[in-house]
């Protein structure tokens, strides 16, 4: 069946695009454990982007695991193939020229950077670093209390493997600053790699 695929190409170019955003289409990759501060921090900066006139969108693990991943678990071949769907769909929505920030554990080194490679626009591998302890006492979904009960299997940090970037992008230090520090370390990030070239 592959051979009977023709890709078929789009009229507005990469610079089209740009020009129509005003800045280039990108993924900003959000990594860390369950309850660093992914989500919260990825939502804060959509807003922030958006406020300076950027267009982008965030793609969050739970949201995603409710519809395109509702049918994966959590082996780590489903964690895989859950991050290889992420990965296509945050390039696509960076090939069409928006900000896209993912924010997903992602435990796996390989996975991160086979998603870096399907991404043919800037990718920006951001490591939320917050560390087990810290994570731990958060917790606001009680999963690690569930985790270390034995009711939750394959829990990451717990009872499966967190692979931490080895060079990161851009490193946030949630489980030792306040969230708007981290936004505000989050945002000079974007800014000065994806700047804004027109006003709104």
């Amino acid at each position: 069946m592959q051979n009977n695929l023709t890709e078929v190409a789009h009229k507005p170019t990469t610079a089209d695009r740009q020009a129509h955003y005003g800045h280039s289409g990108a993924v900003l990759w959000l990594t860390g454990l369950s309850a660093s501060g992914k989500s919260s921090l990825a939502m804060a900066l959509e807003q922030a982007l958006m406020v300076r006139g950027y267009s982008c969108y965030v793609l969050d693990g739970d949201n995603l695991r409710r519809g395109l991943n509702a049918n994966l678990g959590f082996s780590p071949q489903d964690r895989s193939e859950n991050i290889r769907r992420v990965g296509e769909v945050a390039a696509l929505f960076a090939d069409a020229g928006l900000i896209c920030i993912t924010a997903f554990i992602s435990p796996y080194r390989a996975d991160r950077e086979r998603a870096r490679q399907c991404c043919r626009l800037p990718f920006h591998e951001i490591h939320i670093a917050a560390d087990l302890a810290t994570c731990e006492r958060r917790d606001p979904k009680g999963l690690y209390k569930q985790a270390r009960a034995g009711s939750i299997t394959e829990f990451t940090g717990i009872s499966a493997p967190y692979e931490a970037p080895l060079q990161a992008d851009c490193v946030i230090e949630t489980g030792t600053e306040p969230l708007p520090q981290s936004l505000a370390k989050l945002l000079n990030h974007v800014l000065i790699h994806l700047p804004l070239e027109r006003g709104n």
